[in-house]
């Protein structure tokens, strides 16, 4: 399967198995995302999503699942009985795989290089007129960092613009250097009560899943969660290739 279609991979079989449509919420995103940082290779998350609604389904239940949370024990189990076996067998634990391994053409690109260019433009749009509205720290360095994302993005839209053999994985490790830039800048950025409020509305939504996440998941899942807040209040855009 394709490695950028991991988020809406997830999506189509968490849709399909609940037979209705059912949008993601911010929440199942951050999830989906935490696992993709913790490596959570493509195949692996889609079984675990498909076992773990067969056995719903083997017991009549009143209720119905509304969330991706409700999948996200087995997902992690049947993760840790992948890694077990890789770490034994000597295989690549990283994305089962999945990732392009050399420089692509066109015709094996995740996306039209058109689509790809477009998506860029937009980035590059969204942050020359980021609003700053909600903070009122460290603007300076917040500006200084959008200002620099916006100007390296240039580059990398240049680079893979003229490209005879576009890398479409060195230009994803590119955008999501970017995208770790900005999430530290907002990060600082952020009002000591904004960030605390953000944290708090976050771990609010979070709590009724706790106790079913392991610590760790939860954290990340957790920060995923309030950065994207932050993200939203300053329009500040995905670059990453997996939001295309």
């Amino acid at each position: 399967m394709n490695y950028f279609n991991y988020f809406t991979e997830i999506e189509d079989a968490f849709v399909r198995r609940r037979g209705k449509h059912l949008l993601l919420s911010p929440m199942d995103w951050a999830l989906i995302e935490s696992w993709k940082e913790m490596g959570v290779p493509l195949h692996v998350a889609l079984n675990g999503i498909e076992h773990a609604f067969d056995s719903f389904e083997s017991k009549p239940r009143r209720r119905s699942v509304h969330s991706l949370l409700y999948c996200q024990e087995e997902v992690e189990a049947q993760y840790a009985e992948w890694r077990d076996g890789q770490l034994g067998g000597g295989g690549d634990a990283d994305n089962g795989g999945s990732r392009p391994e050399t420089a692509e053409t066109d015709s094996t690109l995740p996306f039209p290089r058109a689509e790809i260019l477009n998506h860029l433009e937009r980035a590059e749009d969204a942050l020359r007129v980021i609003p700053l509205v909600s903070y009122t720290s460290s603007e300076d360095d917040f500006l200084q960092a959008v200002a620099r994302a916006a100007t390296r993005l240039i580059e990398v839209k240049k680079n893979f613009s003229d490209a005879v053999r576009p890398d479409a994985e060195k230009l994803e490790q590119s955008l999501t250097s970017l995208d770790n830039m900005l999430d530290d800048a907002l990060r600082t950025a952020a009002p000591p009560e904004l960030l605390a409020r953000t944290t708090a509305a976050a771990e609010e939504q979070l709590e009724p899943y706790r106790k079913r996440m392991e610590p760790a998941v939860f954290e990340k899942t957790l920060d995923n969660l309030v950065l994207k807040r932050l993200r939203d209040a300053q329009g500040v855009p995905r670059l990453s290739l997996f939001y295309l």
